[in-house]
């Protein structure tokens, strides 16, 4: 009874303890898993540190991980989430070779996706596969088999940001070695956070790259500038060697000295330890009147002409280059030294150059130069450099031998020789104020180039340079600040309408003038074109100073002005914009926003100023959202185009079509072409808008012929910016031949004002254009006042008058001008259009001027006879 008693209360005893040390076996390897954990991914982690590319990390990833499960089998596999491509960037196997060995046939990334990698790549799941598994993998069409069979395959995702970026696999080919729980978790927390050091060093290569790329363009960049310097260097050296020619040309030293220095001057460009100049006098004789060789000290002695080495240049009259080999092809062919071989000195020279002396117009000596070994190589560049110099040393022997034909006859010729050594003296001194008035129209250039032509005051670009300055010094010091004061003059159309050009120009200089008046010497005024100015007012210490000068301003301008003997009251609207606090600021944008408020001034009645605010601000945003919606228009096609008759007033016949775009806006409303344009030119897309227009009329060339007639003229007004360089111009021209348009049938007319502002870049490509067999015509005539001489050498065929004209045809005056307009294009043989004929009236008035072809509003009337073409859509 007691024995029984005693077992049963000693056997829960023993449950009991054995589930407790059941427990604490759990725990134990629980923990000794969390160790293990723990020190591979400290492990890993010292290697990120320690690691400086991606190659070096997978490589010792491999090694810490032998050290914690069976790994010798283990590569990694990586996909780019841009391109989609799977890459193996590390490869460790004792049984089987490289994929790309095993499969050369096979691109690896698709051979990668086929198989177990590709499955935990798409499925983002880790995948413990042995054999069964492995063959329900296959048989269910999930992988491909590939490489040699494995006992397990132990595969886990790397992601990045949720996103499968890789996976990390290791396999067993040995039943001994078995994964489990334990690597499982471990290849998870591994993957985990091996990705960042992923990313890190990927992204530290490419930053190496980039850094080794830049480096290289930086060192490019820096050979071109040695290139650029070394140039300069050489060219500063030819200059200082002509001016010591030129020098020595005038001075007094005896004819040895003469020649001894000028073979110091020509040493300091090429080497020349073996050099002579020979003379033929005027018994046909050769002389040397300097010779230098390493060959021998002796002078030579003067010989009669025969067949040698300096004969052959003197025969031929060219410089030539000849090498060791040239010169003994010469002699084996007979053409040197066959009639005096003696003469023969050539064996030991390495190279030859010779170059002839033109004296008074004729070739009077050579200049020679030879080397006898390879120390220095002579090229074509020194032959070209010697042939130059050779220019002057001729000059310059010629000049000597003219003042000692002097001296030799100066009891006889006393007064020649005073009068030749004044010529000399005046030649030099012609010679050194042509370097004075180069370097004065040099610094002219400069000053041209930063001012207005008219009035001396700094233009755009120097306003610009000193606005960015201006910016540059508020972002450093920010409790300054300045203003830009934008001015627009209120009727200086009028002025030139009325009393001319001439008159308008001083108007604007007087303007100029008094503006300056009253600003400070450190302002800037500039001249942005026409009748605009732009005031920098700097470093002011509050808004009032600036109102203040626009105060002035006004009261200054409103003045009354004497033009043409008579009192005008002009004007001034001024838009005011401060620099403020914003970092976003630029130097256009505080440009646009003066200019803003300057056009609200204008709006409110003229003669007043207005300061930008947050009221400007949102109609310049309204601009801002039209100049997008343009963009978007023309990226998209959805302007109108029109075309306009140009017609004969006399017989009614329709000689030429112009094109017209319109812009339907959505909240704008009707835009008409004359906007359209200004709104190109003001959102530099001006090249833009004339390709599109001269694509659509090309495209619907056949058309309009169809409808017109086959010889209707195609009237097109493009912008100068086309043959304002070569790039643009050679744009045109490949339009121009890729069009459908026949050129004969095209006529392209340049705006005068541009034609009188860039003369020289508007001859040069009117020459090309009309080379292709286009028409040219100059539009907008009577306003940029060019001259006759200049329209009569260009390659033009057409005026057209500017729009504004036809609506002054008020007075005797008036009409006089615009007939005198006629009667120079009758002169020049150019065919003259009118614009902007609206009225009967002014068909009448252009008859009676003598013009016989026009367009406007009224042709359609007058002519009504004549079938319109009508709208087609861009």
């Amino acid at each position: 009874m007691n024995k029984k008693n005693s077992h049963s209360t000693t056997s829960p005893r023993v449950e009991h303890l054995q589930k407790r040390v059941s427990r604490l076996k759990r725990l134990a390897k629980k923990y000794k898993r969390s160790e293990i954990i723990q020190n591979a991914l400290l492990g890993i982690s010292n290697i990120a540190t320690q690691v400086k590319s991606l190659e070096d990390f997978y490589q010792r990833v491999h090694l810490h991980l032998q050290q914690l499960i069976p790994a010798e089998n283990f590569f990694i596999a990586a996909k780019d989430l841009k391109t989609g491509l799977t890459s193996l960037p590390f490869f460790a196997d004792l049984q089987d070779s490289h994929p790309t060995d095993l499969y050369p046939d096979q691109e690896i990334s698709s051979l990668l996706n086929s198989g177990l990698t590709g499955y935990v790549l798409r499925n983002g799941e880790p995948l413990l596969c042995d054999e069964q598994k492995f063959n329900e993998l296959i048989a269910s069409g999930d992988i491909k088999s590939l490489g040699s069979p494995s006992h397990q395959w132990l595969g886990v995702p790397i992601k990045n940001q949720d996103m499968v970026s890789g996976v990390l696999v290791v396999q067993s080919y040995n039943e001994a070695n078995t994964y489990g729980e334990l690597e499982l978790e471990l290849m998870g927390f591994i993957c985990h956070h091996i990705s960042g050091v992923m990313e890190r060093l990927e992204h530290h290569e490419q930053l190496e790259q980039a850094i080794t790329e830049r480096t290289k363009e930086l060192s490019q960049a820096y050979d071109k500038v040695t290139i650029e310097v070394q140039e300069r260097v050489k060219a500063e050296k030819l200059q200082k060697t002509l001016f010591e020619i030129a020098d020595l040309s005038a001075s007094n030293v005896l004819q040895q000295d003469f020649y001894l220095r000028i073979h110091t001057i020509l040493s300091q460009l090429i080497p020349a330890h073996n050099c002579f100049i020979s003379l033929i006098d005027d018994h046909n004789m050769l002389s040397f009147p300097f010779y230098v060789s390493q060959m021998t000290a002796q002078y030579p002695s003067s010989r009669p002409m025969q067949d040698g080495l300096t004969e052959y240049i003197l025969q031929h009259k060219l410089p030539r280059l000849l090498s060791a080999k040239d010169i003994a092809q010469m002699v084996a062919n007979g053409e040197i030294y066959s009639k005096s071989p003696e003469l023969n000195k050539t064996e030991r020279m390495h190279q030859w150059i010779g170059i002839p002396l033109i004296i008074n117009g004729d070739v009077a000596g050579a200049l020679t130069i030879y080397s006898l070994d390879d120390e220095h190589i002579y090229q074509s560049k020194d032959l070209e450099l010697l042939t130059f110099v050779s220019q002057h040393i001729a000059n310059a022997i010629e000049r000597k031998q003219a003042v000692e034909s002097l001296k030799s006859s100066h009891e006889l010729l006393e007064e020649k020789v005073i009068e030749r050594t004044r010529a000399l003296a005046e030649l030099n001194n012609n010679l050194q104020q042509e370097i004075n008035q180069r370097r004065k129209i040099e610094d002219q250039l400069v000053h041209d180039a930063q001012h207005d032509g008219l009035t001396g005051l700094p233009n755009r670009s120097y306003l610009m340079e000193r606005l960015s300055q201006a910016l540059k010094h508020l972002r450093r010091h920010g409790l300054d600040q300045f203003a830009l004061l934008f001015i627009d003059l209120d009727r200086f159309k009028i002025i030139n309408d009325s009393f001319g050009h001439l008159e308008g120009d001083r108007f604007l200089i007087e303007t100029a003038q008094r503006i300056k008046s009253c600003v400070r010497d450190n302002d800037t005024l500039a001249r942005m074109g026409g009748d605009e100015f732009v005031i920098l007012l700097d470093s002011i210490s509050a808004t009032d100073d600036a109102i203040e000068v626009c105060e002035r301003i006004l009261q200054a301008l409103s003045m009354p002005y004497e033009l043409g003997k008579q009192e005008f009251i002009a004007g001034a609207s001024i838009g005011v914009a401060f620099s403020g606090r914003a970092k976003l600021v630029t130097s256009e944008s505080l440009l646009r926003d003066a200019d803003a408020a300057m056009y609200q001034a204008k709006a409110n009645g003229k003669g007043c100023y207005v300061v930008f605010d947050d009221k400007l601000s949102t109609q310049s945003k309204q601009q801002h959202e039209l100049e997008a919606d343009f963009k978007q228009a023309l990226d998209k096609q959805e302007f109108d185009i029109h075309y306009v008759e140009v017609v004969d007033f006399t017989s009614g016949e329709i000689i030429a079509i112009e094109p017209q775009i319109e812009w339907h806006h959505a909240e704008h409303g009707l835009i008409e072409h004359p906007k359209l344009k200004h709104l190109a030119m003001q959102y530099q897309l001006t090249l833009n808008l004339d390709g599109y227009i001269f694509a659509h009329i090309s495209k619907q060339y056949q058309r309009l012929k169809q409808q017109y007639h086959q010889n209707v003229i195609l009237h097109l007004s493009i912008s100068s910016q086309h043959i304002k360089n070569k790039f643009v111009l050679r744009n045109l021209k490949n339009s121009i031949k890729a069009s459908n348009i026949q050129p004969n049938k095209l006529m392209l007319f340049f705006n005068e004002k541009a034609l009188v502002q860039d003369t020289e870049n508007h001859i040069n490509g009117f020459d090309i254009i009309s080379q292709l067999g286009v028409q040219i015509g100059i539009d907008g005539y009577g306003t940029g006042y060019s001259s006759l001489s200049c329209l009569s050498f260009l390659p033009i065929s057409a005026l057209k008058l500017d729009n504004d004209i036809s609506k002054h045809l008020l007075n005797d005056k008036q009409l006089q001008l615009v007939k005198a307009y006629q009667l120079t294009a009758e002169t020049l043989h150019f065919d003259m259009y009118a614009t902007t004929v609206d009225t009967q009236q002014q068909v009448r008035q252009f008859l009676e001027l003598g013009y016989i072809r026009g367009q406007g509003r009224a042709i359609s009337k007058l002519f009504n006879g004549k079938k319109k073409p009508t709208k087609s859509c861009a």
